[in-house]
């Protein structure tokens, strides 16, 4: 049986799995993006370069990989688990919220970028249809490398996250109308054009329905039994049921399976599985995302590259060029910061995965000759491996953009109150922290006012009768109106160490004897806030350990009194060797010299 077995069926398996075991770690420990790694990969093993040598150099076909439709399935795969984890951070009401980016945004970055890409190029060459086929190809932006850069970069959450997923969303709902127009422009023969697209919408339509419907039914139960029966392969194989079922259903309906990952993750979203289903599709998503990024690289053509250098370096330049400046306007229209705007603007100038569709159906309609094409289709895949480097330009410039302007008073919405009460403490966010000390401090009596820049939330707050204002506590003109001056303390609960450290420069600036309480994340982040000017900072590892041993040592029987007496005694300690990694700190003496007063007999 062993004489019969063709071990070039495990060439592109051996290839692929050398590259996640070996190269990629070796791009983590120079931290290096592994999305250029895996690219680098497919570029290295691809018909290029050792696959160009592989007839002079025999021993070269068992280590590269000729032809990159024999991974094409696998790695389409890469993107559908991509999305299906992207699904599992959204839901459909965060979805709704994100709609006025997802079509306002989204639909005129497309149709913007598609035009001035499409006129560059009939300028260049008066042929309308290719310049329609090259607008449209080119003007989308790759969903795998850019989601994998900012997951892997922890922004994906972020303002910049959240707008370049916004513009990815729309992108990838426009493919199918784009892969409609191009078999438009390519058909020979008559029939009903408006008929035969509106039958495709509604066709997608009815399947997303369908998913949705018969997932919000049989999602739920189906996830409950295979949990119940204790099979951890079982959970497994239903997750990846889940999410080809959902991704054939669009797929059939002329929508792209990633489409339909996308809506079934969501859905799952809402369940009480969801965690556990990310942790066991994680290994499979990285695995697979790197066979479509090892594919991005082997579709790279050096030696067309290098016979016109110029072309092909102008060409690529002016595409990302234009898509970032296209967005980076339209986000300002929109209101987004500069910052943002110019990041997203970035991230989405290169490329994309769905260019090769597009152009590639082009090409087999005729509507784009095969050296345009091949052009094209080089500018996209390259572009794609400079997506980890435009972030960190992204990041960089942002860094350097001038300071915020002076906030106008009129725009802080502070809370109705005539005379605001003397001795108030400041509390700066008002998330689950932040409601906790104020819950603390109405039992005690104390006056506070909360601060936030959640409108949402400090509407929703202010309508059930709470003291807060919405406003940037990192500005020392908005704690100026929130009556720094005669405040008594300023608590930080913001869980962003950068926004914390502001607001302590901020308020120690302007009252060298304030009381300032910060949370941390940890030790380290305490040490740092007291160096600049914290009386106590909070780490949350630290209170997590106490309160935990405090439970622990009551449960054993040990009496309360000596537990809580060890755990004072140990935070104490604890406190002490986190100032004592700020050896500069000298306000903590405040908070000793103010416990130390007598109370207030009033």
């Amino acid at each position: 049986m062993a004489a019969s077995l063709d071990l070039s069926s495990f060439q592109e398996p051996l290839v692929i799995l050398a590259a996640a075991g070996v190269v990629i770690p070796l791009f983590r420990r120079l931290k290096l993006s592994p999305v250029v790694g895996f690219i680098l990969v497919g570029l290295l093993v691809g018909p290029y370069v050792l696959g160009a040598l592989a007839d002079d150099v025999p021993w070269l076909r068992h280590v590269v990989i000729t032809e990159p439709e024999s991974i094409a399935t696998i790695a389409e795969l890469g993107i559908v688990l991509l999305m299906f984890m992207i699904g599992l951070e959204l839901s459909f009401e965060r979805l709704n919220m994100m709609r006025r980016l997802v079509f306002g945004l989204g639909g005129l970055q497309v149709g913007l970028s598609a035009l001035v890409i499409g006129a560059a190029a009939y300028a260049l060459q008066p042929n309308l249809i290719a310049a329609i086929v090259l607008g449209l190809g080119l003007s989308m932006s790759t969903t795998a490398v850019i989601l994998q850069t900012l997951s892997d970069t922890k922004r994906l959450t972020k303002s910049v996250g959240r707008t370049t997923f916004a513009v990815l969303l729309f992108q990838d709902l426009a493919v199918v109308p784009m892969l409609f127009a191009v078999s438009v422009l390519g058909a020979k023969g008559g029939g009903s054009v408006v008929g035969a697209f509106g039958l495709a919408m509604v066709q997608a339509a009815v399947a997303v329905v369908v998913i949705v419907v018969l997932g919000r039914i049989v999602l739920r139960p189906m996830f409950r039994m295979v949990a119940g029966a204790g099979a951890s392969e079982s959970f497994m194989a239903a997750s990846l049921l889940v999410i080809l079922g959902a991704g054939i259903a669009t797929a059939t309906a002329g929508l792209s399976m990633a489409m339909g990952a996308l809506i079934a993750g969501i859905l799952l979203a809402e369940t009480e599985y969801r965690r556990q289903i990310e942790v066991t599709i994680e290994p499979f998503k990285g695995l697979l995302l790197g066979v479509f990024l090892i594919s991005v690289g082997m579709s790279i053509d050096l030696p067309r590259i290098f016979a016109a250098p110029v072309l092909f370096v102008s060409v690529a330049f002016a595409v990302v060029a234009a898509k970032a400046l296209i967005v980076t306007g339209l986000g300002r229209l929109f209101g987004l910061p500069l910052g943002v705007s110019m990041q997203s603007g970035l991230l989405l100038g290169p490329g994309s995965e769905f260019t090769f569709v597009i152009i590639g159906l082009a090409l087999q309609l005729d509507l784009i000759s095969s050296d345009l094409a091949a052009l094209a289709l080089g500018v996209a895949a390259t572009t794609m491996t400079l997506v980890p480097l435009l972030e960190r330009i992204g990041v960089w410039t942002e860094r350097r953009l001038p300071a915020k302007p002076a906030m106008d008073p009129s725009i802080a919405v502070l809370p109705d109150v005539s005379a605001p009460p003397a001795g108030r403490v400041i509390i700066c966010g008002f998330g689950r922290v932040g409601q906790t000390v104020a819950a603390m401090l109405e039992t005690h009596d104390t006056p506070y006012l909360a601060v936030d820049q959640d409108a949402k939330e400090v509407s929703k707050h202010r309508g059930r009768g709470k003291p807060i204002a919405y406003g940037d506590a990192t500005r020392i003109e908005f704690l100026r109106l929130c009556d720094i001056a005669h405040a008594r303390a300023v608590v930080v609960t913001l869980d962003s160490p950068a926004a914390a450290a502001e607001i302590v420069t901020a308020a120690r600036a302007e009252r060298p004897d304030i009381l300032i309480v910060c949370r941390a994340r940890d030790a380290r982040d305490a040490a740092r806030l007291y160096k600049l000017g914290a009386t106590d900072a909070v780490p949350e590892t630290t209170e997590a350990s106490l309160v935990l041993c405090e439970q622990l040592l009551v449960d054993l029987g040990v009496p309360m009194g000596y537990v809580i007496a060890s755990v004072h005694d140990r935070r104490a300690a604890q406190r002490a060797e986190i100032q004592a990694m700020a050896p500069d700190a000298t306000v903590r003496r405040v908070r000793l010299t103010r416990a130390r007063a007598p109370r207030d007999p009033g």
